[in-house]
């Protein structure tokens, strides 16, 4: 990725600019906190901290009180670096989205059996919001979720599940991948929970044997990818993205091609 100024930068490439008041104005609004009581001094932090940074025509816009001895700030910068947005590459889902029924009736026709999930959000994440939405039979947004699919076989096994256990689901049910949420972000122990469940199917010879899928608040397939999974989804991901990448993944690795990549 090459960052530089635009008035210093020639040749081919798309650079772009954060957009404030007007195109490549370089303005961009920040939020933080600093342990300091809220006061004049306490707001000149906040801007010197921004213009060490290399902000130029700090503002800051907002100061309010967060707790003893803490503040919180809102605050608008200019910066004068650009990317050249065509040197950079990043992994992404691809999905060809098929509607409900449709898809029913292409799982039925292309392998002739239910697709298989166990989920769950393992380790000690409670929080179980993020893979409800995904499995249970309401969905999210006004999408189903995978329980409502016929062609699906969908098992949710909720908040802090053990990796040992959603493995010998899985077996149990013969499943053809795992779903994993993981919410709690703190000292990046999603990333740990997440890599527990990759190295204990590899001890056991099994990571070959599921589609292993990552979601939650602070995941994309790029991380999903690093830590082991076949696939991740972020915020915003609805069941039916869910449903239709993992028909495609299915029929791949059954040595199949989905009807329109024929």
């Amino acid at each position: 990725m090459s960052v530089s100024s635009v008035r210093k930068a020639a040749g081919p490439g798309h650079l772009i600019r954060p957009y404030g008041d007007r195109k490549d104005d370089g303005v961009v609004q920040l939020s933080f906190v600093l342990p300091v009581a809220a006061s004049e001094k306490a707001k000149e932090a906040a801007r010197q901290l921004l213009q060490k940074q290399g902000f130029v025509d700090v503002l800051v816009a907002q100061m309010e009180k967060a707790g003893e001895n803490y503040t919180f700030f809102v605050c608008y910068g200019k910066t004068q670096l650009a990317l050249d947005y065509d040197t950079i590459e990043v992994p992404e889902v691809k999905i060809h989205k098929l509607g409900f029924d449709a898809l029913n009736e292409a799982i039925k026709r292309d392998l002739g059996r239910r697709i298989a999930v166990v989920g769950g959000c393992t380790g000690t994440d409670a929080h179980a919001v993020g893979i409800d939405a995904i499995m249970n039979m309401k969905g999210y947004n006004q999408d189903y979720g995978l329980e409502r699919y016929p062609m699906f076989d969908a098992l949710n096994m909720g908040s802090q599940v053990l990796n040992e256990a959603i493995v010998a689901k899985a077996l149990e049910m013969n499943a053809d991948a795992i779903l994993v949420s993981q919410i709690v972000t703190q000292r990046d122990v999603h990333k740990d929970n997440s890599r527990q469940l990759v190295e204990l199917l590899k001890e056991k010879g099994l990571r070959d044997r599921f589609i292993l899928l990552l979601g939650g608040p602070r995941i994309d397939h790029k991380l999903a990818l690093e830590i082991g999974f076949d696939a991740g989804f972020g915020p915003g991901t609805k069941p039916s993205d869910v449903a239709n990448y993992l028909y495609s993944a299915v029929l791949k690795k059954a040595g199949k091609k989905p009807e329109h990549e024929k």
